[in-house]
């Protein structure tokens, strides 16, 4: 997805895909190493159908391959903003740095509220999170990385900025609701962010919800170590949560959002003729909800 949002959005602006291939490819580099810090972090098994690189090869190993990921992404980046000039090169090592400093704290958010074992939060204190953690690096990045790289202005930058927000908001619920009926095609361990404590928007609803047996429930999940939270009190939440209405709350949720996405992706476009690339991000709209 994030490469292709680069493509795409520079294809629109006139870009060929020699001006954009560098930075499509520094951008999945960026991302891949993302996700094996994340995997460490969030202590987590599969990732795409398979053992995490850190069950594999060990933490230090794996922070390493994480970290060069990360820093090789920068030198296909500079040379397809360099090759642009006009100062886009610093104008996209800005970006980056922005960017990746946000993910990082929408990271330390989602994991702050676990480790100081918080659960009275709003849906807007997830939406800041998710905002932060996904859907900057994600969709908005990507996205402004594709107007640096164009050769004519015809995108609205500002409303395809709030397009990003928008649908990496609503990317981040819908992976939180896969996760709670993952099956082989997902790639990730079911139920991984319930026995991990993640505070999702579905659990944050049921706090704000859950009363009698069900409050207990959720009470004895919030007091159990992740490491002694058993099959039978994960399921049995799950089960909860799906017959309490928060995974209702959140289908709910992710649908209005993608719905005010689609809205600004169309302001952004409004200029756009048709074409393949006009269709990929159209197309995003309704992906997020088809992927497995």
């Amino acid at each position: 997805m994030r490469p292709a949002i680069v493509i795409a959005v520079a294809g629109i602006g006139g870009a060929s895909l020699g001006d954009v291939l560098d930075a499509a490819v520094a951008v999945e580099l960026f991302h891949n190493a993302q996700l094996i810090h994340d995997d460490i972090e969030d202590g987590s098994e599969l990732r795409r159908g398979l053992p995490t690189l850190h069950r594999v090869h060990g933490i230090p190993l794996a922070l390493n391959a994480g970290s060069a990921a990360m820093l090789q992404a920068f030198d296909p980046l500079a040379a397809a903003l360099r090759c642009r000039g006009g100062g886009r090169m610093e104008q996209g090592l800005e970006l980056t740095r922005r960017s990746a400093r946000s993910a990082a704290e929408g990271q330390a958010l989602e994991l702050g509220w676990r480790d100081d074992d918080r659960l009275e939060l709003s849906d807007r204190d997830y939406f800041a999170m998710a905002l932060r953690k996904t859907a900057i690096l994600s969709v908005i990045w990507p996205a402004q990385l594709g107007l640096l790289l164009s050769r004519r202005d015809i995108v609205d930058a500002q409303a395809l900025s709030r397009f990003g927000g928008l649908l990496g908001i609503a990317f981040q619920i819908q992976d939180d609701l896969l996760n709670l009926v993952a099956d082989r095609a997902y790639g990730k361990e079911a139920l991984g962010d319930l026995r991990e404590g993640k505070r999702t928007l579905i659990v944050l609803h049921a706090a704000r919800t859950f009363r009698g047996a069900d409050r207990h429930l959720l009470d004895r999940w919030r007091s159990t170590p992740a490491t002694e939270r058993s099959d039978a009190l994960i399921q049995d939440l799950a089960g909860r949560l799906r017959s309490g209405g928060s995974v209702h709350h959140a289908e709910l949720v992710a649908q209005a959002l993608a719905g005010a996405a689609d809205y600004e992706l169309q302001l952004a476009l409004r200029r756009v003729p048709p074409s393949p690339d006009r269709d990929f991000l159209v197309g995003l709209v309704p992906w997020i909800f088809e992927r497995a």
